[in-house]
């Protein structure tokens, strides 16, 4: 025993120090590990970007939706099309298809695709062929063929391509092989190639569509979105962020970030705060301009925008379907004080849809004047002598065509107090606001249009024609034969004198029937840190991570 306890003396000293050493080794490991991870997240912080934007998108599908806030959060990232707009001259260039061929007479175009494009690889899908000519027929069949799989998914809207009557422009779209696809159109149109760059028409894969249909998962492919595009989604949070990771056999070339995230936040005082904090390296709309230029370590930018802002009228709802009462509103709002409350002199006072950039504007059209006492006189012949009482929409979010909806309904109120009309402003959530417009459900409201392409019809069609109005994106329920008729005629001749007189006709009957009143054209600013290289703000289209860097 003696023997023993002596023989163990040595042993127990022995554990003691192996249980010290690993002690010590794995304390030393946790360490490096823990110095491994911290290193990681600097290098991921390094070659990330955080973008923080102004609201949630409605859909990750551009095709089913308008809205300015959908298009900068999707478009450019998630998906490409088959043509694109040149960032410097805006004109038109090639993309997924690297050529293509218009006949004589305008009525047959034929796009020849690249065969090196390949669509994302994610937990949902994995491709086993690249993009080819069934993809582009299964991308915009969906839109025109009520009977297609895929057509009913999402409500079955695609407002954009209804105002610009898609369905009754494309007759056919032919597969002639692998790599050729073929549009038929009814007649010449002289904005398609325009429509077709738009960050709208995008390509999904059809392959994807086929294996959710087989699992009867149809509407995921408008959630869980597979493209072509720079990057795929990892991850969404509704109200909280997006994340991105690169596509890392994207057809241009992978990009240098290691993820693109958008962090969602509607206040424009939340957005400053994470800008001049470092929480977001870029935000959308921001306010106090002044105080940015103040950082040596940030860069306020600008550029014009194709866009307005405006105060539309339900014209399907009374006392709105009255010509005479939306001039007498006209008349009665004080632009140049919004100019100067809400968009701080970054804006011309609007006298008509299209700003003074676009090469169909006339400068004939001066707009309603402001004057009280004929706005007064207007609502007495209308039969409202005493005024009513009435619901102005603010929407919720920031746009670069109206900066802030709602101090914008405020100075509307004033005003419109003065000729006896009592204003309730009304918002909701960004979506549910969107959902209900479309329904038509509002009295009047302030919204907005920047251009997805420089051709003017952009902003007729979408805003105000009559299949727009069967869509709910002509927000003011506004159809008009004779305005239709107009821009019809404009569509059928590339030849622009002609296309300029036709639209001089189009403002014209704009001015005289006042579905819509235009307030403003903006400039959209955007904020930086100094260290984001490249361009991401364009005049038209959504924000585009293409050539953007951290350094």
């Amino acid at each position: 025993m003696v023997v023993l306890a002596m023989s163990n003396k040595p042993l127990q000293m022995n554990l003691l120090k192996l249980k010290a050493l690993k002690t010590s080794l794995v304390a030393g490991f946790s360490f490096f590990l823990g110095a491994c991870d911290s290193l990681d997240n600097i290098s991921l912080k390094q070659k990330s970007i955080v973008y923080c934007a102004e609201g949630s998108p409605e859909s990750f599908n551009p095709q089913t939706v308008t809205s300015g806030t959908t298009i900068d959060t999707t478009a450019k990232h998630l998906y490409d099309r088959l043509i694109s707009f040149k960032a410097d001259d805006h004109t038109i260039g090639p993309a997924l298809a690297k050529s293509w061929h218009v006949t004589r007479d305008g009525k047959k175009i034929t796009f020849y695709l690249r065969k090196d494009v390949s669509f994302h690889s994610t937990d949902n899908f994995t491709p086993t062929r690249k993009l080819n000519a069934d993809d582009v027929l299964f991308s915009f069949n969906r839109i025109l063929d009520k009977n297609h799989a895929f057509h009913e998914v999402s409500g079955g809207n695609y407002p954009f391509f209804q105002s610009v009557k898609f369905d009754e422009l494309v007759e056919n779209i032919e597969k002639i092989n692998d790599y050729t696809v073929r549009f038929t159109l009814s007649q010449s149109d002289s904005s398609f190639l325009s429509n077709l760059a738009t960050d709208f028409a995008i390509i999904l894969s059809q392959e994807y569509g086929e294996q959710l249909a087989q699992d009867n998962r149809h509407q995921q492919i408008d959630i869980l979105p597979v493209g072509t595009g720079p990057y795929k989604l990892e991850e969404y949070r509704p109200g909280s962020l997006i994340r991105y990771k690169p596509h890392d056999t994207y057809w241009q070339g992978e990009s240098t970030l290691s993820q693109l995230l958008f962090d969602i936040t509607p206040s424009n005082t939340g957005r400053l705060t994470k800008l001049l904090t470092g929480e977001c390296d870029i935000v959308a709309y921001p306010i106090a301009h002044e105080k940015i230029n103040e950082r040596e370590d940030l860069i306020l930018e600008a550029v014009t925008a194709f866009n307005v802002g405006y105060m539309g009228f339900n014209t399907q709802k009374a006392p709105f379907n009255n010509k005479q009462v939306r001039t007498a509103i006209a008349h009665a709002i004080n632009k140049q004080a919004i100019i100067e409350a809400v968009y701080f002199g970054h804006a011309d006072v609007a006298t008509s849809l299209l700003p003074k950039n676009s090469w169909a504007y006339n400068s004939d059209i001066k707009g309603h004047e402001y004057s009280i006492e004929f706005a007064k006189s207007l609502l007495t012949a209308s039969g409202y002598p005493d005024g009513f009482t009435m619901d102005i929409w603010a929407m919720p979010v920031q746009r670069a065509y109206n900066p802030n909806a709602l101090t914008m309904a405020k100075l509307i109120q004033a005003d419109l107090k003065l000729i006896g009309i009592t204003v309730n402003i009304v918002s909701y959530e960004w979506g549910t606001f969107l959902r209900k417009l479309s329904q038509g459900e509002h009295q009047s409201v302030l919204l907005g249009w920047s251009a997805d392409h420089p051709d003017p019809d952009n902003f007729f069609s979408p805003l105000l024609s009559c299949n727009s109005a069967l869509s709910g994106n002509n927000r003011v329920f506004w159809c008009n034969e004779a305005f239709d008729q107009v821009l019809n005629e404009s569509l059928s001749t590339n030849n622009i004198g002609l296309r300029k007189k036709y639209y001089a006709k189009a403002l014209d009957i704009i001015a005289e029937e006042v579905p819509l009143i235009p307030i403003a054209h903006s400039k959209r600013f955007q904020a930086r840190n100094a260290n984001i290289k490249g361009e991401l703000l364009h005049s038209i289209g959504g924000i585009d991570f293409a050539t953007v860097s951290k350094k």
